[in-house]
């Protein structure tokens, strides 16, 4: 079911690891409803992971966000950053605001000025990252993937800058996952509770935190609702 009539412009940043092949399922679902869907991946990761450095850093994150959008020639973009992709939307949020329509944090890092994805990981850094740290490499924590591949650990230590007014401007939701009712406290320290600080609107969606792998059919009826309006 497609909510409305209006047809919208959607692009999706990854969380950390991952890359524009997890929302294939999306964009076919999204695109048959009329909309126009860009999934990138950013530099280093999925496809692109030839390109891999030490010396990529969220910086480089922001920059392949923005460059798309300009280079494509986007506006009325709805901009949805998925866990660290919070921390890349909050930046191409900063130099291009005006060329996007809504934000959606899709149970996502909320930085605040200064911030690095480190910071905004807080206690959970240090367990997730034990062990997984090699040659200025931040691997995969979460068991074994084919395609969740290592992340430059520059991009989770460089602070980012947010002093944007016109930011506050973009109507911004939070998209929170839940099981049974509840969000995942470690993920809801990093996102929900910034959210509410900053009176957002919030959504939930039952299911794990991948839910473009693990129900997208579910995601696109969750984001064709927060959009309709």
């Amino acid at each position: 079911m497609c909510y409305g009539q209006q047809h919208n412009t959607y692009l999706f940043v990854p969380g950390a690891w991952d890359g524009g092949w997890d929302y294939a399922k999306v964009d076919s679902i999204l695109s048959a409803h009329g909309n126009i869907v860009y999934r990138p991946t950013l530099t280093g990761l999925g496809e692109r992971v030839h390109l891999a450095s030490p010396g990529v850093n969220l910086t480089t994150y922001i920059n392949d966000i923005v460059n798309l959008i300009q280079f494509e020639n986007l506006h009325n973009v709805i901009l949805i950053g998925h866990s660290y992709g919070g921390m890349v939307i909050s930046g191409v949020a900063e130099q291009v605001p005006d060329r996007i329509k809504q934000l959606i944090y899709l149970d996502a890092m909320v930085p605040n000025d200064g911030e690095s994805a480190k910071d905004v990981c807080g206690d959970l850094w240090a367990p997730m990252t034990k062990g997984n740290i090699k040659d200025s490499m931040v691997l995969y924590p979460f068991g074994v993937t084919q395609k969740d591949v290592p992340q430059p650990l520059n991009t989770f230590t460089e602070p980012i800058k947010l002093n944007n007014p016109l930011v506050k401007k973009i109507p911004t939701v939070f998209l929170q996952m839940t099981k049974d009712g509840k969000g995942s406290p470690a993920h809801d320290k990093m996102g929900l509770l910034r959210a509410k600080a900053r009176n957002w609107k919030i959504y939930t969606l039952e299911g794990g935190h991948y839910a473009m792998r693990e129900q997208p059919q579910n995601l696109v009826k969750k984001l064709e609702e927060i959009t309709q309006y």
